[in-house]
């Protein structure tokens, strides 16, 4: 088990964590088809669409 070679500071260690609890908010955008909420770099959840054609079928 490897242990720790210096102290990691109260900041440092704060800085860390508040890095990992980031909110996924700013990859949030609009769907061109049907302006839905979408995250980045994926489709549709409600029309299927990705790139303006249609990968996946429509919940």
């Amino acid at each position: 088990m490897a242990s720790p070679k210096n102290k990691v500071s109260k900041r440092r260690k704060r800085e860390r964590v508040a890095s990992l609890e980031k909110p996924i908010l700013a990859q949030v955008g609009t769907c061109p088809s049907c302006g839905a909420a979408v995250r980045s770099h994926r489709a549709c959840p409600k029309c299927g669409m990705y790139r303006g054609r249609k990968v996946i079928a429509a919940s």
